[in-house]
């Protein structure tokens, strides 16, 4: 529908929207182009060109595509940790990686931030994630990096913790989508409050002082009261970041979510009621508003960069993160430099085959232009600041 024909605003709690632009199909622009515009092709010489020409501060993303149960809404590049030797093959080849890529790097550059994620990185021994910071202590100049990842609270044994504490991750991601018993039967995720509490508990005594929690709206069988209780219970137990995404239906792309049942859904209208009163809920326990679907309390660095105008966004999402380049280590990670968004392969057995043949394994990926990198920073400006 045109702009000049549009309605006109209408109101739900603490928000203004526009309900003809609410029912609009738009990407996430964690990127400028973005993923979908990505064409496929070796991006191997483009790759070590963007290597060599970095400079300054990097920041590192290691992905595990691999999860020791798969649930059925998920839609993440990820598969069962179910064969030992399928993830020492991986893990064998990301350590072959990490040198790799070290390779082309000026040797001034340093890492400023190291972040985990997948699939679920505790799906691997805490024994393997410890050998791979040491391997990119080996190939990388650290400067006392922050350490971040993402868990998964159902495997999240006291040996991981331990192994935490050590290695002095300081920022954790639990995924915690629902509370409701109902709701996670639905969802194929059964994690009782308990076993977030101890979790959440155990990251406090490991040395994590910023705890964030991945909820979802829009799940079958989820009421606004269910939404309601569980926000109450996140409030509760103290996390400092809270992630409230909408759950996104497509079984004609990821065929697992077909175990979930789509009458079940709530409809669109619902969807955004969730959205509003999460939003009011939230803030209403002291959590600051960040970008669209973030909120943390006021002390959490991504807080303080919002109110301080230096909140960015990359494809881990909203961030505090200032590094002028991000890369991406193993299969389907994505590393983002000023010129260049490049993908690597997402096949994890071809991504082995790539990386143990000495080559950079980007598949995917867009040059920008100039004209691209002023889209990008408008849509920045946009999302990160509500201006441009």
């Amino acid at each position: 529908m045109a702009a000049d024909v549009m309605t006109g605003p209408e109101v739900l709690g603490k928000w203004t929207y526009w309900p003809e632009l609410l029912e609009r199909p738009v990407p996430r622009y964690t990127s400028y182009p973005t993923a979908a515009e990505f064409v496929e092709e070796s991006f191997e010489e483009r790759q070590a060109e963007a290597l060599r020409k970095v400079r300054g501060t990097v920041s590192l993303y290691l992905h595990i595509p691999y999860c020791r149960e798969i649930c059925w809404y998920c839609g993440c590049n990820t598969g069962a940790a179910n064969k030992t030797q399928r993830l020492a093959a991986y893990l064998e080849a990301l350590h072959h990686e990490i040198a790799l890529v070290s390779r082309h790097l000026h040797p001034s550059v340093k890492v400023s931030r190291i972040a985990f994620g997948g699939g679920s990185p505790n799906a691997i021994k805490p024994t393997d994630f410890v050998r791979l910071v040491d391997s990119l202590t080996l190939n990388f100049r650290l400067q006392d990096p922050v350490l971040s990842i993402e868990l998964d609270p159902r495997t999240l044994a006291a040996d991981w913790l331990m192994a935490i504490r050590g290695i002095g991750v300081i920022k954790a991601s639990l995924g915690v989508q629902t509370l409701d018993p109902r709701v996670q039967a639905a969802i194929g995720r059964i994690q009782p409050r308990e076993m977030i509490e101890r979790a959440t508990e155990g990251l406090r005594k490991a040395g994590v002082n910023s705890i964030n929690f991945d909820l979802m709206y829009g799940l079958p069988f989820q009421t606004d009261e269910i939404l309601a209780e569980t926000l109450d219970q996140t409030v509760a137990m103290g996390a400092d970041r809270v992630a409230l995404f909408g759950y996104a239906h497509v079984p004609h792309m990821i065929p697992r979510q077909q175990r979930i049942d789509a009458s079940e859904l709530p409809d669109q209208r619902v969807r955004f009621r969730m959205a509003a009163e999460g939003y009011v809920r939230l803030t209403d326990a002291g959590y600051q508003p960040v970008g669209f679907d973030h909120f943390a309390l006021a002390g959490d660095d991504l807080a303080i960069a919002a109110r301080t105008g230096t909140l960015r966004r990359n494809f881990q999402g909203f961030t505090d993160d200032q590094a002028p380049a991000l890369i991406g280590l193993g299969a389907s990670s994505i590393s983002a430099f000023p010129d260049l968004f490049v993908q690597t392969e997402k096949n994890a057995g071809r991504y082995r085959m790539l990386i143990g043949a000495d080559q950079l394994a980007g598949r995917k990926g867009v040059v920008r232009t100039a004209d691209d990198r002023r889209r990008g920073e408008v849509i920045t400006d946009l999302l990160c600041r509500g201006r441009a």
